[in-house]
Parts: structure tokens; C-alpha cells; sequence
């Protein structure tokens, strides 16, 4: 049974992109983007790259965020059958949380910066555009935490224990597998 916090932090990481990525959606339908002239030419340049750029970025890292979901669903403990050759079987935790928390890093990085948005000069935006782009931006700082928390859930949920050593899921001694481990080399 997943906790109805761990439930709820689940879905808002995966809503965390939504606000950015429909922002960067209507930047290339030509919706107002914050940006002055210049600094619109330089995050969606003229022609078909920049506004194909700015729609692969937003479906990309909203997919990347309703992975979270997979979590706390059972999509993310067995592949779901309709998938050729491999649907129905286990999916080992391992491949599961290498992955969660090799994400929690990279989110880490790539977005805690954006906390102190505010703080940072931005000359090619518009007074407004800088306050509104700070807010819809906002969200992306809590998917790292709100990823490792569902993360960390997920990882509980699925030690497995060796009681003969005391090992767990990573292959690490753990509790009394450390005092087992610590007599048997004495």
C-alpha cells in the first residue's frame, strides 16, 4: 500500500514541468513570451528548429516527470503485458532506482539554481516576463526532492534482506547483518 503522501508527491513531480513546458508551447504558437525581441531570438531563433526544439524540450520533460508515476504504479514493478517479449515479467528494483536516483542528481543540479531566479540578472526579458517566467519556471525546483522522496519510498518498499548476512537490495551490509558480519570476521 503506497502512503497517500508519497501518492501525492508522485503526482505533483509529474505535474512540476507542466507549467514551464505549456509556456514553451505557447512561446512558439506566439504567445507572449516575457522575452524581449532579441532574447526571444535567442531561445526560439527563426525557422523550424527553435520552435521544434522548444516542443521536443516541454514533451520530453514532462515524459521524463510521469516516469515518477511508475513509482508508486504497478507499471514500475512488472512490464505491462502488451509489451512484445518481455511484458509480464519483474522489473528489478535496481533498474528502477539507478535510474530514480541518477535523476534526483541530475534535477538537483540542473534546477535548485532556479530558486534564486529572482536574484539573477536577466537583460533580455521584460520586467514582467522575468517575474512570470520565475514563477512558471518555479515548480522544476521541487522535482528533485519531491522524485527522491518517491525515490527513497519506492527503494523501503522493495529491500530485500539477506537474513543470513544482513544485505540489502544494494548489496551493502545493513542492521544486524553488520554485527553478523563483524563477529564471523573476529
Amino acid at each position: 500500500m503506497i502512503p497517500t503522501p508519497i501518492r501525492l508527491a508522485a503526482h505533483l513531480a509529474a505535474l512540476t514541468t507542466l507549467p514551464s513546458g505549456l509556456w514553451r508551447i505557447g512561446v512558439v504558437l506566439g504567445g507572449p513570451s516575457g522575452y524581449t525581441e532579441e532574447g526571444l531570438r535567442e531561445i526560439c531563433p527563426p525557422g523550424i528548429w527553435g520552435p521544434t526544439y522548444l516542443i521536443l524540450l516541454s514533451l520530453l520533460t514532462e515524459a521524463a516527470a510521469l516516469l515518477t508515476l511508475g513509482l508508486i504504479q504497478p507499471w514500475g514493478e512488472v512490464v505491462p503485458r502488451w509489451i512484445p517479449f518481455v511484458g509480464g515479467r519483474n522489473i528489478p528494483p535496481r533498474a528502477v532506482l539507478i535510474p530514480a536516483w541518477t535523476g534526483v542528481a541530475i534535477l538537483a543540479f540542473l534546477w535548485t539554481p532556479f530558486a534564486a531566479w529572482w536574484a539573477m540578472p536577466h537583460d533580455n526579458m521584460t520586467a514582467t516576463g522575468h517575474l512570470v517566467v520565475g514563477f512558471l519556471y518555479l515548480p522544476l525546483v521541487a522535482w528533485a526532492p519531491l522524485l527522491a522522496a518517491v525515490a527513497l519510498h519506492y527503494q523501503r518498499r522493495h529491500r530485500k534482506v539477506n537474513h543470513t548476512v544482513g544485505l540489502n537490495a544494494w548489496g551493502v551490509a545493513c542492521g544486524d547483518g553488520l554485527e553478523r558480519l563483524r563477529d564471523g570476521m573476529a
